[in-house]
């Protein structure tokens, strides 16, 4: 049997050309995982025996000549996305209890069509609401470049496992940073699509008006190959419209040519820790980007943002959290609890301005065609960290580790997180490369570039050191 390869893409053509069999690639996959998660605490769920029979399926289809974008890849999805046969955890004690579920999500079937192969579920944070990667139920998810430190959230195993190199891809949720944070953490690129590109039928919601899904990966072909699978419409979502399928994976070798891109100023400037201003200013050299552009008003469409997301997260937990408060992780519950309190005119007006800041942006993106600015304030935290000093102003960590990511989601706009290690760095840090609505082409483009150049990278954890050895 040949080595299985890292990668998605390589994965799928070894075993599209015959040279693997799928069987192979899911005993290798299952191999680490069974070394690993104990140690990262990545996975809730492990579908072995689907996982085989999957892989068989595929190797039978490619006998015979089908074509399978990803065939025989090995994946996982964040632990709200439904899964045949087990229970929609949603990262809670109290979903334990509802009955397993019947069919997968759309976004799994249609990985699992083009011949990805599902391991399992992932840990996650309780309802989505976190972004540490801690859980009061299922303990804490681990950093695989650092296991003292957090992986992030609230898609953490969908970090850790890539990172780690238990699989290559996985699906994740982001509703205020949920992917791009763990991407931060973990030193992986992560796709945060346009709101409503991809159907969200099947899965666990948090905040309807903002929840996003997408791939976490280690490379930026990876993420195209699986994005260009996952798109296609679904009447089962009514927030997704009918669009074109935007196909990717054979725009990244256009890279920048043509393209204008800026650096995010002001807010975006602000409340960081200088590992992530220079990160940003390391991918803005290498593109040769000198522009900066204000972005105004990015602190009021955070802090609406946070109002919209408390006071619908808090209305669809209502009967939850007042009957079994006990039941929820007390982070969690208590920024339900706070939801429950916000004034109607509050979530009215954060509504209004939402309104305005999409227009407002639109307009910018008319001078630009991409924005850089940080994923996050800093580096992995160390797990427990329950405060952060940002500007000479001590705050509680959990909830401003999306200081930077509230602002672009609240509006939907499509976003990859690319990973940067700094000279000398420990820890990877993330950011974020926004393009226009329906524009993930533009943002995949400028990570692809990025990548190909060696400004950004995603090594497995476990080689870190060896490629550090090599001057790599």
């Amino acid at each position: 049997m040949s080595a299985v390869p890292e990668s998605a893409a390589a994965i799928a053509s070894a075993v599209g050309s015959g040279e693997l069999r799928a069987v192979d690639v899911v005993r290798s996959s299952l191999s680490r995982i069974e070394t690993l998660n104990p140690v990262f605490n990545a996975f809730t769920d492990v579908t072995a025996d689907r996982a085989m029979a999957e892989a068989e399926s595929v190797d039978a289809a490619i006998a015979v000549g089908a074509d399978l974008p990803l065939a025989g890849v090995p994946f996982a999805v964040k632990n709200l996305f439904d899964i045949k046969g087990l229970v929609t955890r949603a990262g809670s004690k109290i979903n334990l209890e509802n009955l397993p579920a019947t069919t997968d999500a759309t976004l799994t079937t249609k990985l699992c069509r083009a011949g990805g192969i599902l391991m399992g579920g992932l840990h996650m944070g309780e309802y989505a609401y976190d972004f540490t990667g801690e859980n009061a139920h299922d303990g804490n998810c681990l950093n695989p470049h650092d296991p003292g430190r957090m992986s992030g959230g609230s898609s953490s195993g969908a970090g850790s496992a890539v990172a780690s190199g238990m699989v290559p891809v996985t699906l994740g949720s982001d509703t205020n940073g949920s992917i791009r944070v763990p991407s931060s953490f973990c030193g992986l690129f992560g796709l945060k699509p346009t709101y409503g590109r991809l159907s969200r039928h099947g899965t666990f919601p948090f905040v309807g008006s903002l929840d996003h899904l997408g791939p976490l990966a280690r490379s930026a072909q990876d993420l195209a190959l699986v994005f260009d699978a996952l798109q296609g419409r679904d009447i089962s979502d009514p927030a997704q419209p009918d669009r074109p399928v935007l196909s990717t994976g054979g725009e990244l070798v256009k890279g920048t040519d043509g393209l204008r891109i800026a650096v995010a100023g002001g807010y975006f400037r602000q409340k960081a820790e200088p590992e992530a201003l220079a990160a940003v200013d390391a991918v803005a050299n290498a593109l040769g980007v000198s522009a900066e552009i204000d972005i105004p008003e990015a602190a009021r469409a955070r802090a609406s943002a946070y109002v919209i997301t408390v006071a619908e997260g808090a209305a669809l937990h209502l009967e939850r959290i007042t009957n079994r408060p006990q039941d929820f992780d007390p982070d969690t519950r208590d920024r339900f609890l706070s939801g429950t309190m916000v004034p109607a005119l509050w979530v009215q007006q954060a509504q209004r301005f939402r309104s305005w800041f999409r227009a407002m942006m639109r307009g910018i993106f008319e001078h630009v065609d991409a924005l850089l600015a940080p994923a996050t304030p800093f580096s992995a935290l160390p797990s427990g960290t329950k405060t952060i000093t940002l500007d000479g102003e001590t705050m509680p960590a959990r909830p401003n580790i999306g200081l930077f990511t509230q602002p672009i989601s609240f509006i939907g706009l499509p976003v990859v997180a690319v990973p940067v290690w700094l000279e000398e760095a420990s820890l990877p840090i993330g950011v974020q490369v926004i393009a226009p609505a329906w524009r993930e082409d533009i943002a995949l483009r400028i990570a692809s570039r990025l990548e190909q150049d060696g400004t950004c990278k995603a090594p497995v954890a476990a080689r870190r050191a060896e490629l550090v050895s090599q001057g790599t």
